[in-house]
């Protein structure tokens, strides 16, 4: 799988889950532990931007808009094969492997899509070998991740299972969390 073709891969599920939230979802807790719904819609409307931007190797300068206008220019930024290439940052002024951030944000868009998926009791499907991929990024990074306090502690996950149910333990989430918790 191409990596300029990943990011285009993880973001229809995803903007799909968010079309299907509902009013009365907003309040709702996500198996992200600090956002509600609406939180975390806004996080990815707010941190978008920046992460296009990354792509770009530029500063972010756009105000996030809806989430399809933010979605389709991350896609945008991430489908040229420059996105991957030397290094780059986001939000601050540490520099990166590119590809490290390029996994990051694969990372962004497939698990928070999961949390809104599981906090709305929808639905969501994304490619197998996508998944294969999300969980390596994840795995090569998830100590850095714990670091940072972006990922929680680790859930330990059997390794018989899915690879998005071991990449979700990988960052402090319960794979078979559900909004009835």
């Amino acid at each position: 799988m191409r990596e300029t073709a990943l990011i285009g891969l993880a973001v229809p599920p995803t903007v799909a889950v968010v079309r299907g939230v509902k009013p009365d979802h907003l309040d709702a807790p996500t198996p992200c532990r600090d956002w509600t719904v609406r939180g975390l819609i806004g996080h990815l409307r707010e941190w978008g931007p920046a992460l296009a931007a990354a792509g770009r190797k530029q500063e972010a300068t756009s105000p996030a808009g809806d989430i399809e206008t933010v979605y389709e220019d991350l896609v945008a930024a991430w489908s040229e094969p420059a996105a991957w290439q030397g290094t780059t940052r986001v939000g601050g002024p540490q520099e990166l492997p590119a590809p490290m951030i390029g996994g990051m944000v694969l990372a962004e868009v497939v698990v928070h899509g999961w949390d809104l998926a599981r906090a709305t009791g929808q639905e969501v499907d994304w490619d197998a070998g996508l998944l294969a991929v999300v969980h390596r990024e994840i795995d090569a990074t998830a100590r850095l991740g714990r670091e940072m306090g972006v990922y929680g502690p680790e859930v330990p996950v059997d390794a018989s299972r899915e690879p998005v149910a071991r990449a979700l333990g990988l960052t402090g989430r319960d794979p078979d969390w559900t909004a009835c918790h």
